[in-house]
């Protein structure tokens, strides 16, 4: 019988109390295993065992909290339960453990401790402090915080609460126990708040974080969202898992996201937890309640304002950063190593000598210019067109435009550059139409790398964006239309008389050849 009960060994004769370490955890403990001795007395030792076990299972909950000194310190419960639950519980847990007891040949009756029964009677009562309250409940209390079912702290009223429940269960175990010593098994508990409690509900099945992701990709994907399969977003919910150290959505509380989202702030910029790490996971979390998932969003309420930006300059170039940058890029050549060689790809290099004048004369996002494709050039009538299409990597608005090349750009050599590239990207090797992103997206971070190192791009300027914030301020300048200008640009419009009718190709050539050719002589 005795090698039958659970967390219960014999060593030389002598019973102990053993609770296995979890592996991640051993560092920690420094040890495989915890045991505490119950004596040599077998019906002692039953006795003792559950308070044992629940004092080891709580160094356990403290090796954790060690080894994720970022979790919030008070982790709410798992599985709350109320304290008339936890009475109910504990005291059908008691007679259970007594009919294990009973059906032992080795034990026997062992006489009700009178002097407990009127510590118990006094508890109930409110007639004992914190500390008489731990003498008589104590590691019955830690047993159902390990477990997950409580999150009181230590003579809160809400422990004092509990406490006082599990002494009505504890009299009641006492009580039905002298009763069946009698050989009356028929007693059942009168305590109200046992008898009035309902039954502890099982515990709700988990949600798997990482299920939820994929299953939310895939939505965004069906609406021409997140082409890289979530990829870079999906870095929140990954640091997300590994702060709390599960994969079950159901469990998380408000308080896990505000302590992730106070690490996270250690180490990245307050924008960046804000527009990235928060933003997904509350649109996650949103999408799972809205799905019958999650009964709710402990993201939602969770907030990290972000500075005012101090503006001491305009955002685009201006006449002289332009020019400059344009310069440099009409005359760059590449460097050679000791022995001829070229060690840039040629992508790279003819990256760096079209993206800045195209991105000038159409203020049009880099990676959409770095994504270009031989065949999406195109003479349309008279002009010649770049065509920005999601085939070709990602657009923002998910809808193809047209954007008619300036002269300017014609009379450098473009078009004489395109029809004598290979079939494919212009400003990347990428091969496969599914990373044509990321490839784009690299050279585009690449050549802003290379305007800095250059020392072209102010400190203060954003060397992607810029463009496209001097392209806005030339159309409003020369009395374009806003809503020929951001068609141009890609730019939605939160006018609903903007969805009436079609920006035409012809409207934005007008607005293209009225740009001003910038003197690179």
């Amino acid at each position: 019988m005795a090698g039958k009960v659970r967390h219960f060994v014999t060593r030389s004769g002598r019973y102990h109390a053993r609770l296995v370490v979890p592996k991640d955890l051993r560092g920690i403990v420094g040890k495989t295993e915890l045991r505490t001795p119950l004596g040599g007395d077998y019906r002692q030792a039953l006795k003792l065992l559950p308070g044992a076990v629940a004092e080891l299972q709580h160094q356990i909950a403290v090796a954790e909290q060690k080894a994720n000194p970022n979790q919030a310190p008070n982790t709410p419960a798992r599985y709350p339960l109320a304290p008339g639950q936890i009475a109910h519980s504990h005291y059908y847990q008691r007679m259970a453990f007594d009919d294990q007891l009973r059906n032992d040949p080795r034990y026997s009756a062992v006489g009700i401790d009178d002097l407990l029964v009127e510590r118990l009677r006094a508890a109930i009562a409110g007639n004992a402090n914190d500390a008489e309250l731990g003498e008589l409940v104590g590691a019955q209390i830690e047993r159902f915080r390990a477990a997950g079912n409580l999150d009181a702290a230590r003579g809160s009223i809400e422990w004092r609460e509990i406490a006082r429940a599990l002494c009505h269960a504890e009299l009641e175990a006492l009580a039905r126990s002298a009763e069946r010593d009698e050989g009356d098994f028929t007693g059942t508990p009168t305590a109200p708040i046992i008898v009035n409690a309902q039954p502890p509900e099982k515990a709700p099945e988990p949600v798997s974080l990482k299920q939820l992701w994929t299953d939310y990709v895939k939505m965004r994907q069906q609406t021409g969202s997140m082409r890289d399969g979530g990829k870079q977003l999906g870095l929140a919910v990954e640091t997300l898992k590994k702060f709390v150290r599960h994969d079950d959505a159901a469990r998380l509380t408000k308080k896990d996201i505000i302590a992730w989202r106070d690490q996270l702030l250690k180490s990245l910029s307050p924008r960046t937890v804000s527009d990235k790490y928060l933003s997904t996971v509350r649109s996650l979390l949103n999408w799972a309640v809205e799905n019958d998932r999650l009964s709710d969003n402990v993201a939602a309420q969770v907030k990290q304002p972000k500075p005012k930006q101090v503006q001491s300059r305009e955002k685009g170039f201006t006449d002289t950063e332009a020019v400059k940058i344009l310069k440099a890029s009409r005359s760059y050549a590449p460097t050679q190593d000791e022995q001829g060689r070229i060690r840039e790809t040629k992508h790279m290099i003819a990256a760096k000598r079209w993206v800045p004048i195209i991105g000038a004369f159409t203020g049009t996002r880099v990676t959409e210019i770095t994504q270009l494709r031989k065949e999406d050039i195109r003479k349309e009538g008279g002009t010649w067109v770049a065509r920005l299409t999601p085939d070709a990597g990602t657009i923002k608005t998910g809808e193809y435009r047209d954007v008619p090349l300036h002269p300017q750009i014609i009379d450098e050599g473009f078009i004489e550059f395109a029809q004598s590239s290979e079939s494919g990207p212009l400003f990347h090797h990428g091969t496969d139409p599914e990373k044509y992103l990321a490839a784009a997206t690299q050279i585009s971070n690449r050549l802003a790398s290379w305007l800095q190192e250059m020392e072209l791009v102010p400190d203060d300027v954003r060397p992607t964006h810029a463009w496209r914030h001097r392209f806005k301020s030339q159309c409003i300048e020369l009395g374009i239309l806003k809503r020929v200008y951001d068609a141009i640009q890609g730019h939605s419009s939160n006018d609903a008389s903007d969805n009436y009718g079609d920006v035409s190709l012809k409207a934005k050539i007008d607005a293209i050849n009225k740009l001003p050719l910038y003197d690179l002589s």
